[in-house]
């Protein structure tokens, strides 16, 4: 996998994770993010513009890393005591992923779980949407979204999907290991997941528009956990 753009880059160079090639614009000049390279004693590839631009295939910003396959995480590594976690129930949208994950990682969302089929992956346009998020962020992927649901009700979670029928989301409590679930852009959260949560949350609209974008009702949701916990010295 490609990741690319400055910021993206300079996370995971940060990182010092594996890093099997370095392409730089022949002009690149961001002395942070040489010094990083330098540090790790990698050798990058000079290219022009033009090559970047057919390599990336985005705003590459004249830097792009080979990272291999992204690594997802095991569930149990995103579990913890009175934790906080999102599930995206069959996402598509890469920007709205990458803004999600970007979102968790500044509010200190414990981990992201996605379904491995019909589902967005991490990918470069992801990478480069986290703004390199995704290289602090802890991913799961898993087969059955109801069955992990399951797994995360037998470790003390509580499972607050959002959708338009639901009790006010402000009103829910969230002070104890929370999983809060997001649905499809276009049909929402799947019937089977909507019935094995404990919560269904609204989010209020007064509007003529009836719905959110998925990352920004996210981000509605997991700065309202943020709030409570806070407001409560967890």
């Amino acid at each position: 996998m490609l990741v690319y753009g400055k910021n993206s880059c300079y996370e995971y160079l940060q990182n010092e994770s594996s890093i099997k090639k370095v392409y730089l614009d022949r002009n690149f000049s961001d002395d942070k993010i040489i010094s990083l390279i330098d540090k790790l004693k990698l050798n990058p590839y000079f290219l022009t513009r033009s090559e970047l631009d057919i390599l990336a295939n985005g705003n590459h910003q004249g830097i792009v890393l080979d990272i291999g396959d992204y690594k997802y995480v095991d569930i149990d590594e995103i579990i913890r005591e009175n934790g906080f976690i999102v599930m995206l129930d069959h996402l598509e949208d890469t920007h709205n992923f990458g803004a999600i994950i970007r979102t968790c990682e500044a509010a200190g969302v414990d981990g992201i779980i996605i379904p491995k089929d019909r589902s967005v992956s991490v990918n470069s346009t992801v990478m480069k949407t986290s703004s390199g998020a995704a290289v602090d962020m802890k991913i799961c992927m898993v087969t059955n979204l109801n069955q992990t649901i399951k797994y995360l009700k037998d470790k003390g979670y509580w499972i607050t999907t959002t959708d338009m029928d639901g009790q006010n989301y402000s009103d829910i409590s969230y002070l104890e290991s929370t999983c809060i679930v997001i649905g499809n852009e276009g049909h929402g959260v799947s019937n089977l997941v909507k019935k094995s949560s404990d919560f269904v949350a609204s989010i209020p609209m007064v509007g003529k528009i009836n719905s959110l974008n998925a990352s920004v009702a996210a981000g509605i949701m997991i700065y309202e956990v943020v709030r409570q916990r806070n407001k409560n010295g967890i």
